[in-house]
């Protein structure tokens, strides 16, 4: 090292090189070797003008690219750096020694403040460092057409979320995991296991449903409790179904299931006194019916299930459309988007292929249960819109990050992109997308993805955080105004009324602090300001605020993100849009 330096300083003082053609030709020594060459080279090699425009391009770069950090290793790989910027491949030596880095940081810095002009000695062609064109290299993600992408992507099929409720027992997940074998999503060694194993609980008639309600405690209750999802296909379309719960204690997880479904099918039991039963008061027949129409969903099919039961009656089948069609049209669905389907959930009966039951035949030539399926049409997808993802799940990573799983309510996403969380307000970087079980480079609004991120504490986040454009970022508050439309209430709601907000995968406390006005229900006009209370079927405004920080945004711009349902005492209360946030 003295040696070195000594050298330095005897060039320096004899000005037979500036500092930046002795810091090349010392690139040059760790590169490839000895002292002599460095002295023998400086002295005598005259300089021309392809020597001075290499020092003018190279220095500046090797200098900018030290400076920000993004080439270093052992604090300093400057060598790789000019390999890199010339164009050539040279792989470099495993590592500079710490003196050497040391000496090399201190001759940069004297050059980055060097006011001598620039001069540098020919290189040797022995050494190989003539430079090539420069390759500018684009950093910037490609932009990708996310709807040419999206025809391209299945196939051409089409994507579509479903979602299936209806009353405890009214045969959900039978229907929807026997129409899942017959599609060949099921193979039959695991139905024949499922098959021994639901006999040996003594539910036999429970195996198709175990196929969706894959949790012991799921298994040994025979209710769904959390929402199942999977994937299969029709001739047209890519279904992820989602499984809903149906009991009344688990209606949190069916709305989950809900705000993130564009259509759904409604399960409702033919038999005898069952019907009536989940119809009635008391039963989730209704409310389902209510929750799903008010987070947005617009097309629903009937299966009448069960229908092997009562002998495939027509009579008994119109009794129950006839019933269910005047509730639903109270509901806000059109007669036109909704269909009715006799089925047999356990028998497989008019699932996947029409019916062949004489006794249904006679009287029934519409459209099977998957043939209704196909014939959904998909809704607008929000892809212009800015990213937002709002959390079903957060789980840890096998590397260094955490993967949380949703569904893409607006925008696109590309691996490597930076995301938003709000709360808690801290970005973080997606190293990995899934979606149904594959990974892929991008995916967009309507997608039910897996994200893998880093940059970020898993603790931070919680279910029902919201992913979003750094740029564009969503909306965060504990306050803001709504129109709500009033259900079917035992007490008025007065100011300071508690509730608990759903919305979206959120559920969190909040109080009305505010009754601002009753609404006509078709026009919207005030027709009463500052009510006293808030009764049965009243349209109204009304002022919310949460216990904690909420995302949300205004239903005019997001309508996937501007829509809430409240609950109050296991009873949902009212549904609502968002129309002011207060920051």
């Amino acid at each position: 090292m003295n040696n070195l330096y000594e050298v330095a300083h005897q060039l320096l003082a004899s000005w037979k090189c500036s500092l930046s053609g002795l810091w090349i030709r010392y690139i040059a020594y760790l590169q490839n070797g000895p002292l002599e060459t460095i002295i023998s080279d400086f002295s005598g090699k005259t300089r021309d003008s392809q020597s001075a425009r290499m020092e003018s391009e190279i220095v500046p770069k090797i200098t900018k690219m030290t400076v920000s950090g993004k080439k270093q290793s052992m604090g300093f790989e400057v060598p790789c750096a000019i390999a890199e910027e010339n164009g050539h491949t040279n792989t470099p030596q495993k590592g500079l020694l710490p003196e050497d880095a040391t000496v090399a940081s201190g001759v940069l810095e004297a050059v980055s403040k060097s006011t001598l002009s620039p001069q540098v000695v020919q290189v040797s062609e022995e050494q190989n460092m003539v430079p090539t064109p420069a390759k500018k290299s684009s950093k910037a993600k490609p932009q990708i057409d996310v709807k040419a992408e999206l025809e391209k992507r299945q196939g051409g099929k089409q994507l579509l979320n479903l979602v299936v409720i209806g009353h405890v027992d009214a045969g959900k997940s039978t229907l929807m995991g026997h129409l899942l074998y017959l599609l060949g999503n099921v193979n039959k060694r695991t139905m024949h296991k499922y098959e021994q194993e639901s006999k040996k609980a003594g539910k036999a008639s429970f195996a198709y449903a175990w196929v969706l309600d894959e949790t012991g405690e799921e298994r040994e209750r025979g209710v769904t409790m959390d929402v199942g999802m999977t994937k299969f296909e029709t001739p047209t379309k890519v279904i992820t179904l989602m499984d809903a719960p149906g009991h009344k204690d688990f209606i949190p997880n069916m709305i989950t299931g809900a705000a993130q479904a564009d259509v759904a099918i409604l399960v409702v039991d033919a038999s005898r006194g069952e019907f009536e039963a989940g119809f009635e008061t008391g039963g989730q027949t209704r409310e389902h019916g209510l929750l799903v129409r008010s987070l947005g969903v617009t097309q629903l099919a009937v299966a009448v299930n069960k229908m092997d039961q009562v002998n495939w009656q027509q009579e008994r089948f119109q009794e129950i459309t006839s019933k269910l069609g005047q509730f639903l049209k109270q509901a806000g669905f059109k007669d036109s988007d909704v269909a009715y389907i006799p089925t047999s959930g356990l028998g497989g009966e008019n699932l996947v292929t029409r019916g062949q039951s004489s006794d249904l035949t006679q009287w029934y030539k519409g459209n099977c249960l998957l043939e209704q399926i196909d014939s959904f049409k998909p809704p607008q997808r929000s892809v212009d819109k800015p990213f937002r993802l709002c959390v079903a799940d957060v789980f840890k990573d096998q590397g260094s990050g955490f993967c949380v799983t949703g569904k893409i309510e607006a925008g696109y996403i590309q691996v490597g992109e930076r995301l938003l969380a709000m709360p808690p307000n801290e970005t973080c970087t997606a190293k990995g997308i899934t979606l149904h079980d594959e990974p892929v480079d991008w995916a967009a609004a309507g997608d039910h993805v897996s994200l893998t991120l880093t940059g970020m504490d898993i603790i931070k986040i919680n279910v029902g955080c919201v992913f979003c454009d750094p740029k564009e970022p969503i909306k965060v508050c504990t306050r803001f105004r709504a129109r709500v439309l009033i259900f079917n209430i035992e007490v008025p709601i007065t100011k300071g009324f508690p509730v608990l907000l759903h919305y979206q995968t959120v559920s969190e406390p909040a109080t009305i602090t505010r009754l601002l006005s009753v609404l006509h229900k078709s026009t919207g006009e005030v027709t009463k300001k500052k009510p006293k209370f808030l009764a049965k079927g009243q349209n109204a405004l009304i002022e919310l605020q949460t216990q904690r920080p909420v995302a949300l945004e205004l239903y005019k711009d997001f309508k996937e993100l501007g829509r809430f349902m409240l609950r109050y005492s296991g009873s949902t209360i009212a549904a609502g849009v968002v129309t002011e946030i207060k920051e």
